[in-house]
């Protein structure tokens, strides 16, 4: 048993990484199970925190078209066993992270890194959960260490350019502001790989109190470290992320936010869906200018050309599933920052080989 911690309780990580993990079972692979870690405070998950508990398992239903044929499947995974409340269960936690799991994963959302401004003064070998996220995994690497130190492979899954460096990096500097040894720090620099990830599926609606509903198309590519993880069709290991970063923020995740700032300026119903507007609408006519006027050309700048007019097609195609419910009201979740990430990044990407590079449409989304 390869035991996994998951730090998120996501309808995305149900019908991505845990669906994987669950598939990988069923053909006989030594990985999981996955212990579920709701990291955050109140909310209104406390149905999906119980059914996770019950360890029983729950529907994705899997719906779409793939290669010209309609797909449209239900999966029972069972690859959750456990799930806990950080700031409720923390002994619990601390005890599964230090003894059992091999594999941790997060999800933890584009603001998860931020720290708290009391993370400098917790108190790690405490009782209590620290409040950042950053700070509860510093935390609990503490208490790994203190337990033998085994080796361990974090997977981060947030949408953040080299997610897995830069949560290693904010845990060694907090790791050092708050006064921990060098050799905690050497441990967890040598011992605990944080390889960076992308992951990337349409996951437009829950089942409640757990499952989701989510298109065929789905990738979890990893950059390469060494390690085993798991075998499946839609998990990769890949010598260079940056393509297919490149290609996931500023073409399927760009259009989204684009399309979902057209929602926000005309005050849409809270319903409205991606395929409802992406076909005959001044919102979908504005998202195809900017593809063809703006991002393709940024992409030809980068040598990227014809990668990113095949993206464009498959996205669109995603875009018109006619089985998602996709609501733009939760895509438009931390809108601020979704522009800066996907389209500020972009501009300046391009910008990085073509000071003259113009974006008059893409900037207008950025300064609304």
């Amino acid at each position: 048993m390869r035991r996994i911690i998951q730090f998120g309780t996501s309808r995305f990580l149900q019908a991505h990484a845990d669906l994987f993990v669950h598939q990988a079972r069923l053909a006989g692979q030594d990985v999981g199970p996955i212990a579920v870690v709701k990291t955050t405070s109140g909310g209104d998950r406390a149905g999906r925190i119980a059914a996770l508990k019950s360890g029983r398992p729950y529907p994705v239903r899997i719906r779409g078209i793939e290669a010209g044929k309609t797909i449209d499947e239900t999966i029972e995974v069972a690859s959750i066993d456990r799930a806990y409340e950080a700031d409720t269960e923390w002994a619990d936690v601390l005890r599964c992270f230090a003894e059992e799991a091999e594999i941790a994963i997060s999800n933890v959302a584009e603001r998860g890194y931020e720290l708290n401004p009391t993370d400098t003064t917790h108190d790690y070998a405490g009782t209590q959960a620290p409040p950042s996220f950053p700070a509860k995994v510093l935390a609990l690497l503490l208490a790994r260490h203190r337990a033998g130190g085994k080796p361990l492979l974090f997977l981060p899954t947030e949408l953040i350019s080299n997610n897995g460096r830069v949560l290693s990096g904010i845990l060694q500097e907090l790791a050092k502001t708050t006064g921990q040894s060098a050799g905690f720090r050497d441990w967890m620099a040598q011992a605990v790989t944080f390889p960076d990830t992308l992951v990337d599926r349409i996951v437009a609606q829950p089942i409640e109190p757990i499952g989701a509903v989510a298109e065929p198309y789905a990738l979890w590519a990893i950059r390469k470290g060494g390690f085993d993880f798991l075998e499946h069709r839609d998990v990769k290991l890949v010598d260079d992320l940056e393509p297919y970063a490149r290609l996931k923020l500023h073409i399927l995740n760009l259009g989204h936010t684009v399309l979902t700032e057209g929602w926000m300026q005309r005050g849409a119903p809270e319903g409205e869906l991606v395929k409802q507007v992406i076909d005959g609408t001044d919102d979908a006519k504005r998202l195809m200018e900017i593809y063809w006027n703006e991002v393709l050309p940024g992409f030809q700048r980068r040598g990227m050309g014809e990668e990113a007019q095949a993206y464009v097609g498959t996205t669109l195609e995603r875009f018109r599933n006619p089985f998602l419910e996709h609501r733009l009201a939760d895509i438009a979740q931390n809108h601020a920052v979704k522009k800066t990430n996907r389209i500020a990044a972009f501009i300046d990407w391009v910008r990085a080989v073509d000071r003259s590079f113009a974006a008059p449409r893409l900037s207008a989304v950025l300064g609304a």
